[in-house]
């Protein structure tokens, strides 16, 4: 099996290089090699013809999308279009992963991957219009929606937190944004056996189990740094609302993701996120 995997230097994308399942030979590129804004993308991937393209590159600065719509729909709207123009062509299988922000987080109980779509902002809307596109080109690719990803390979909520708890005296963090946190190396998991698998033409979600706020999240965040040392000490974190930190993207209030399908389908491991988040730390840890 011959494998392209965009989004190289990202943290699904260096996850998914630390679990290359045996007899699987891929080919990691980063925005310098693949360029997915390049309006020569379609016959960049056709030339390298793979027999399975894993799409984890994403433009995924949410606040700056607002001022930046143009460079959002080229790399999350358009660029999964033509990555399926040319699997279309080439006979290939494509795994592409999006988001909950897709949805306007009005619900009160987990979305459903049916669930009608209705972005707040620009980032939602471009990985909206990279779905279908995508969908369109190609009906056969897989899209596998996550939330609140984070990795010890990144730049992410968990890593901000540590650093801002190492230097400040106290943190407000929102408590009114409910999702489920998401570590890089379970959905790395669920991107491979979805690849390798015979699947087709599906709508997955996939994040590790429970519900938090950003505020819980935090919370747990320094807790378990503390026991491991990461942190010397603990500073007050403590809850606001949205209203009270302000930023320029609107966000879902409620973006938690139903897994049933998906759960059903896979063997990828699963655990509640704050096993995962421990787990996460851990590896932290060990690389120093």
């Amino acid at each position: 099996m011959d494998v392209l995997v965009t989004g190289a230097s990202g943290q699904l994308g260096r996850e998914l290089a630390r679990s290359v399942p045996p007899g699987v030979a891929v080919r990691f590129l980063d925005r310098s090699a693949l360029d997915l804004a390049a309006g020569d993308l379609e016959q960049r991937v056709l030339a390298l013809a793979p027999q399975l393209i894993l799409n984890a590159a994403a433009y995924t600065a949410v606040d700056r999308a607002e001022s930046e719509r143009e460079l959002a729909f080229a790399v999350n709207g358009a660029a999964p279009g033509a990555l399926a123009r040319a699997a279309s062509r080439l006979g290939a299988r494509l795994v592409h992963v999006s988001t909950d922000f897709v949805f306007d987080g009005a619900a009160s109980r987990p979305y459903t991957e049916t669930h009608p779509t209705s972005p707040l902002g620009v980032y939602g809307a471009s990985k909206q219009e990279g779905e279908r596109q995508l969908r369109a080109a190609l009906p056969e690719a897989l899209i596998l929606r996550t939330a609140w990803v984070y990795s010890a390979l990144g730049a992410n909520f968990v890593k901000t937190m540590l650093r801002l708890m190492g230097s400040r005296d106290r943190l407000s963090v929102v408590a009114d944004q409910v999702g489920t946190p998401t570590w890089a190396q379970g959905l790395a998991a669920a991107v491979w056996e979805l690849g390798l698998g015979t699947h087709t033409g599906l709508t997955l979600h996939w994040t590790d189990l429970g519900v938090a706020s950003w505020y819980d999240f935090a919370v747990a965040i320094q807790e378990e740094a503390l026991a491991r040392g990461l942190l010397d000490r603990a500073v007050p974190v403590e809850p606001i609302r949205t209203e009270d930190y302000p930023t320029p993207a609107c966000r879902p209030a409620y973006s938690v993701l139903d897994k049933t399908t998906t759960l059903a389908l896979l063997a990828a491991p699963r655990q509640h996120w704050r096993s995962a988040l421990r787990g996460m730390l851990d590896h932290l840890k060990e690389q120093g």
